[in-house]
């Protein structure tokens, strides 16, 4: 990661923490940027600017960093409701519809965005596309037993089908489960996808996070943009 890509992450990340307020449960997301937001809230609270919040973690990585950074953590059952959730995205249309799990913990981001009440996507510009697909395959989660019918499956859907790999090893999710990377190209027809995705057994989730986003940050050279669904221009791609 370049020195000033490093920095538009920063920026993005923080501005969303600033969001957090005394009080609330929040959902700490995962991957590059949403740790800059998870760093941000750490430091916040040795300030005392920020006191008296909960956590839950959307990845184990992530629980794992908050504890070290002393932030108060929520029973993985989730007791409470979640009243905002920073996380990132690996790429972002115009209707601000996502494309997540490249770091592979998209069903507990998922649980986690659909528990919340104000879900926080931030990125940086290279993120923004005209149509998801564009520029990133598609996570797919599978269970073990049977996942080569489901890339068969995939395949029979127009992807281009990528078992994720680790170390050499076939790519574990917290879960146990295994990553599927599906290149469809753009996607014309994300509802109907992630709707025959969902209806096939074996599949546990998929990386379409769709109508979830409240606020999209987007750090940019130029300074920080938040878009608001709803109250804002569209998002354009660089």
């Amino acid at each position: 990661m370049s020195d000033l890509a490093a920095e538009l992450k920063r920026l993005a990340g923080e501005t969303a923490a600033d969001l957090v307020e005394t009080g609330m449960v929040v959902g700490l997301g995962t991957g590059s940027t949403a740790i800059f937001a998870t760093r941000h809230i750490a430091a916040r609270l040795r300030e005392g600017t920020l006191k008296d919040i909960v956590a839950i973690a959307t990845s184990r990585a992530t629980d794992a960093a908050a504890r070290a950074l002393c932030i108060p953590m929520m029973d993985d059952e989730m007791p409470r409701a979640v009243d905002i959730t920073i996380d990132g995205a690996d790429e972002v249309d115009g209707t601000l519809d996502l494309i997540k799990g490249g770091g592979g913990a998209l069903l507990r981001e998922k649980i986690v965005a659909q528990a919340s009440r104000r879900e926080v996507i931030v990125v940086d510009e290279s993120k923004l596309s005209p149509r998801i697909g564009t520029r990133w395959p598609l996570p797919v989660e599978v269970m073990a037993f049977g996942w080569r019918a489901q890339a068969r499956f995939l395949e029979s859907l127009g992807a281009e089908v990528v078992p994720r790999v680790s170390s050499g090893a076939p790519f574990r999710t917290d879960q146990g489960n295994l990553i599927l990377d599906c290149r469809f190209g753009p996607i014309g027809d994300p509802a109907g996808l992630a709707a025959t995705l969902g209806a096939r057994a074996g599949i546990v989730e998929h990386g379409l996070f769709l109508g979830i986003t409240d606020d999209l940050i987007v750090a940019t050279p130029g300074g920080v943009r938040h878009v608001a669904r709803g109250a804002a221009a569209p998002v354009s791609a660089p």
